[in-house]
């Protein structure tokens, strides 16, 4: 699947989103390394910690059914925002445990794209080793 399709599969997931109180609509796709593709999109609570980000329901949705960092190819996130998506601080740090470093991350909002990736993302991540003590 080449960028431009991931990015479009995002924005179709993104028709799914459930946001009554920011108006805020994101949608997020991730595409495997065996084709598969996982959609996520952002869904609000009334109690705004229990809301979900796009980014957040696709990975959860690819290690639900079997996918790990080594077998993420991309993620693509998108927004109807006047600026690029990008992801929330919890966000990111659930990606930098869940992808590969460098694993191509696309943002879009329909109007600029930018590709980045966890490492530019977050820098300086707090990860595994940092909690695990011998």
């Amino acid at each position: 699947m080449t960028k431009e399709e991931l990015i479009q599969e995002a924005f179709k997931a993104m028709k799914n989103s459930y946001a009554p109180y920011s108006k805020y609509h994101v949608g997020a796709c991730i595409e495997a390394t065996d084709g598969r593709i996982f959609w996520g999109t952002n869904i609000e609570n009334a109690s705004y910690g229990a809301t979900n980000c796009a980014e957040r329901s696709a990975v959860f949705s690819a290690y639900s059914n079997g996918c790990r960092r080594n077998t993420i190819k991309a993620l693509a996130i998108v927004s109807d925002g006047p600026r690029i998506a990008a992801p929330c601080g919890i966000c990111r740090q659930v990606l930098c445990e869940l992808l590969n470093e460098d694993t191509p991350i696309y943002l879009s909002n329909g109007q600029e794209e930018k590709e980045t990736s966890i490492k530019e993302l977050l820098p300086m991540q707090f990860q595994e080793s940092d909690v695990i003590h011998s």
